[in-house]
């Protein structure tokens, strides 16, 4: 029970994390190219997670499966953080945080690694309150077609659902660490933003206090410790739950968003916010229940004979 609670509660601590990101990131993209916030934060947490490895005397060098793993990773979280970001950056941050949730119904959906049967049609149910809730976050003050935004942040969450269904499948017969994993997600991340970006690099000379603040708060904690924290915590449980129980994050996004960034949900959004933390806790319960009942089902091997 203990490990249970200790894992639930990281996961808990990184959607806090990752809901003030989009804040963050909207403020650091409106003073700076997307792709050169994306290369300053893949850089800088590439360089955290290089010296965190280099302080471990004994395991500094990564075996094929973390290279291989994390190679694989780092390519699924650029598409991510690039689509999070250029999204956010036509949208409000509270409204990205709730989209972005969509990875809680989708995740199920793709992780096929436990081997049970299909999903019940309750959680479809769930799923199609979700899409309810998009409809009306979109909608903002009257019904219209969505933002460019909403479009890249509900292609996030299809993206990021295939991604933490990745890290399971990936991580879950491989004796891999997730420091190890994570530094190679990095320095790819780096790696794949470094063309895109060079051409805008002297705009970092013009970047404030503040500025730098939000550019390490994305590159420290919304990457160094969430990724790490992830994968640790889907290496422990599954990744269905894991994203389950990062649900909380569009709460975060929408406290940090209208409270720290002055926005504002009108009629319809809020109804919309609602609707989706409603159906994307409903899904979790559902697919909860899914999970515990199948693996009571689940055959059991013999029983050996005492002394054999």
């Amino acid at each position: 029970m203990s490990r249970v609670r200790s894992t639930d509660a990281v996961l808990l601590l990184v959607a806090a994390v990752w809901g003030s990101s989009y804040l963050a990131a909207k403020t650091a993209t409106s003073a700076l190219p997307v792709l050169l916030v994306l290369f300053v934060r893949y850089g800088v947490s590439a360089a955290a997670c290089t010296a965190l490895v280099a302080a471990r005397r004994r395991t500094r060098r990564c075996t094929r499966d973390e290279l291989r793993v994390g190679a694989v990773l780092g390519v699924t979280q650029a598409a991510v953080l690039a689509l999070e970001t250029y999204g956010v950056a036509h949208t409000s941050a509270a409204n990205a945080g709730l989209l972005i949730s969509l990875t809680i119904v989708l995740t199920p959906l793709l992780d096929r690694r436990s081997g049970t049967p299909g999903l019940p049609l309750r959680y479809f149910a769930a799923t199609g309150l979700c899409l309810l809730a998009v409809s009306l976050l979109v909608s903002g003050s009257g019904f219209h077609a969505p933002r460019d935004g909403d479009l890249l942040i509900l292609a996030a969450a299809l993206v990021r659902a295939g991604h933490v269904a990745l890290v399971g499948r990936l991580t879950a017969r491989r004796r891999v660490r997730p420091l190890h994993v994570t530094t190679v997600q990095t320095v790819v991340g780096t790696a794949l933003f470094a063309v895109p970006a060079a051409g805008s690099l002297s705009a970092l000379g013009g970047v404030d206090a503040a500025g730098w603040a939000q550019l390490l708060h994305l590159a420290l904690f919304c990457s160094v410790f969430a990724f790490l924290a992830q994968t640790w915590a889907v290496q422990r449980g599954s990744a269905s739950r894991a994203s389950l129980l990062l649900g909380t994050e569009p709460v975060w996004a929408v406290a940090v968003g209208i409270g720290l960034g002055g926005e504002h949900l009108t009629v319809l959004t809020a109804l919309g916010a609602v609707l989706m933390v409603a159906g994307t806790y409903w899904g979790q319960a559902v697919e909860r229940a899914h999970r515990t009942a199948a693996a009571a089902e689940a055959p059991r091997p013999p029983a050996v004979p005492a002394g054999v």
